[in-house]
């Protein structure tokens, strides 16, 4: 297995995502990876480079068993560069994207229960974006979603990016897009992360990162302790030894992935990262790990050439001001664009996404190793 060690890590710490399954189901990129009920539901995407129509298939994979099946479900939606949330433990929440012909901004969503596609429709004062693609949907609560990026297409897209809230209401299956008053800047491809703010009064805000030239993220949105309701996969409680950041209520969930949290924080703190944040990155990979975000590879905008990446990056949020570290990789076989991370069962997940070429689309799925 080859390891990816950090730029001066003769001391002995380095990272590397060790392939764990492969199935030629998995292979697509600009894909929805969704985990659910300790599953991950993909959804659409594109098969290769240069494919003019993104699928319109639901693969369902199993990290405990390392096994892909194909969703039988019909009238699954033909997407690619969309996003997708769980909601209620039982939905899987398809929001805009790509269809083949323009960007759309409505709702589909798989009943997991029924195995059933469902167009859910336009509730009565909906203000739906003009088209989204490459945006981002963050999951608030089972009714409520945040949705920001650049609406529309090239020659009709704003100068700015916009905020919506999109509101759903499972039973009725409807949903209700509202405007927000504040704009963020012109972004395509970026990720969003919900993160905890540190000091005496715990918080919540909604961070940007890439999909423009500009290296520091942008704040989507500000919650107020107790307005973020907590469930599976929002790692909201963090270990003795990392509560720098006070824990919301003592009726939370326990940590989601206590031993990754441990490692990124025994990475950042081993000085092999150096302080430097990702510059014009877009398509890249973001999960939240307590108090860290993790962002993976994507496509730099400062290079003509060689542009797909293989970089870890990983945005310190424990302490104000918030840290970046970057952790370079010498493995070109580990660049990666238009891929997906997943948390699960403590461990972090890399799904697709196009290789080095741009083109060819992995089958593999990896866990990320550290070795500290």
């Amino acid at each position: 297995m080859a390891v990816a060690v950090p730029q001066g890590g003769a001391g002995g710490s380095g990272w590397t995502w060790r392939p764990v399954a492969g199935d030629a189901l998995l292979a697509r990129a600009f894909h929805s990876c969704t985990e659910l009920r300790g599953r991950f539901y993909l959804v659409g995407g594109v098969l290769a480079g240069g494919a003019r129509e993104p699928s319109s298939d639901t693969v369902v994979f199993d990290p405990a068993a390392g096994l892909a099946v194909r969703v039988g479900a019909r009238g699954g939606p033909r997407r690619s560069h969309h996003d997708a949330v769980p909601v209620g433990g039982r939905w899987l929440c398809v929001v805009g994207g790509w269809d083949g012909s323009r960007r759309l901004a409505t709702v589909a969503a798989l009943d997991t229960e029924r195995g059933v596609w469902e167009a859910w429709t336009a509730a009565s004062g909906n203000c739906p974006p003009a088209g989204l693609s490459s945006h981002t949907c963050t999951r608030l609560s089972d009714r409520e979603l945040r949705v920001a990026g650049r609406e529309g297409g090239t020659r009709t897209q704003r100068r700015y990016g916009s905020i919506y809230t999109l509101r759903l209401d499972p039973r009725a299956h409807t949903y209700c897009y509202k405007e927000e008053g504040c704009h963020t800047v012109s972004r395509s491809g970026h990720c969003a992360a919900l993160l905890q703010t540190p000091g005496p009064h715990p918080s919540h805000q909604l961070l940007l990162f890439g999909g423009c030239n500009s290296a520091e993220p942008e704040v989507a949105g500000h919650w107020s302790h107790g307005k973020i309701k907590g469930g599976k996969g929002a790692e909201l409680v963090m270990p003795k030894s990392l509560q720098t950041i006070p824990s919301f209520s003592p009726k939370e969930e326990p940590p989601v992935a206590p031993h990754l949290m441990e490692q990124l924080a025994r990475l950042v703190s081993s000085g092999q990262g150096s302080r430097q944040g990702p510059q014009g990155l877009r398509h890249h990979s973001c999960s939240v790990v307590g108090p860290f975000a993790v962002l993976f590879g994507g496509e730099t905008l400062t290079r003509a050439r060689d542009t797909i990446c293989n970089d870890l990056y990983i945005y310190d949020t424990r302490k104000s001001p918030s840290l970046w570290f970057h952790f370079p990789c010498a493995d070109r076989g580990l660049k990666r664009v238009g891929h997906r991370t997943c948390l699960w069962n403590d461990q972090l997940y890399l799904v697709g996404g196009f290789g080095e070429d741009g083109r060819t689309a992995s089958p593999q799925v990896c866990i990320l190793d550290l070795f500290i």
